[in-house]
């Protein structure tokens, strides 16, 4: 039995939490291949319900059920390394939402909200989460310049001032164009932004006004090279868009409510 539970908390479940875990006691060699929408099809739910029944009995999602599964049953070899890679991505993910201050991306977003001008740096894989981030800002109406060329960020990073934010993103905190560029910009009054995987004692962070950093897994695919994943920055990304992206629509709704109440005035007189 991989879900153990006693009477008083059996007695506070429903009768369809209680068939989705007898149905993962009895399966427990099926499920490490199935997925959460598989498990609620078989027990006639949903997988809403899958999730919260397997989250009531402390575990923390699905992902970590299939892991645990490998763990205490005998499967396949390809069916446990495939669990491994899967735990390996929620854990990055996890940890890297857990490590996040709200304090510190409410910070973040106000600093993007009020720059006249934002400039982003990277390199590497990394110029992909930035590519990103920085499309997603210019829909938003935002005047971003994006570059991943050493010498050009030194230049642009001389013409950032106290109206400009700098962000800057970098899985190791200690690339040394970045570096440089944000220790120029920071003489020059603009608000740096660090995202990274480092600690906050790194270069990068040192400099930073404020430091938003993500989680990496230690066991990395490619060891000879560097192409670790670039997920904890895409989360961290999508995190501060998605907030701006509400705030901004909060605007556009105030906009909209200030100008019919100011159109019905005008009406009135």
């Amino acid at each position: 039995m991989l879900i153990k539970i006693d009477h008083d908390f059996l007695n506070k479940l429903t009768d369809t939490e209680k068939n989705v875990i007898s149905f993962i006691n009895s399966n427990a060699e099926k499920i490490s291949n199935m997925s959460i929408s598989d498990v609620a099809e078989a027990t006639y739910s949903s997988p809403a319900t899958v999730s919260r029944t397997i989250k009531k009995c402390g575990i923390s999602g699905f992902a970590e059920l299939r892991y645990m599964l490998t763990q205490h049953t005998e499967v396949k070899q390809d069916t446990t390394d495939i669990n491994e890679i899967f735990n390996k991505s929620l854990t990055e993910i996890s940890n890297t939402i857990d490590q996040l201050s709200i304090d510190t991306i409410l910070k973040a977003v106000e600093e993007i909200q009020k720059a006249e001008k934002i400039f982003v740096f990277s390199k590497g894989l990394s110029n992909q989460v930035a590519s990103e981030m920085t499309l997603k800002l210019q829909v938003l109406g935002k005047c971003v310049i994006l570059n991943t060329d050493s010498n050009i960020m030194q230049e642009l990073s001389g013409h950032s001032d106290s109206t400009s934010v700098v962000i800057l993103f970098s899985m190791s905190g200690s690339t040394p164009e970045l570096i440089s560029a944000a220790e120029r910009a920071s003489m020059m009054g603009a608000r740096i932004i660090s995202i990274t995987c480092a600690p906050p004692e790194l270069p990068l962070n040192k400099i930073a006004h404020i430091k938003i950093q993500g989680y990496s897994h230690r066991n990395r695919s490619f060891t000879r090279v560097d192409v670790t994943s670039r997920l904890p920055l895409y989360v961290i990304s999508r995190i501060l868009i998605d907030y701006l992206i509400i705030q901004h629509q909060q605007e556009e709704a105030r906009k909209m409510a200030r100008e019919r109440a100011k159109s019905n005035r005008n009406y009135h007189v």
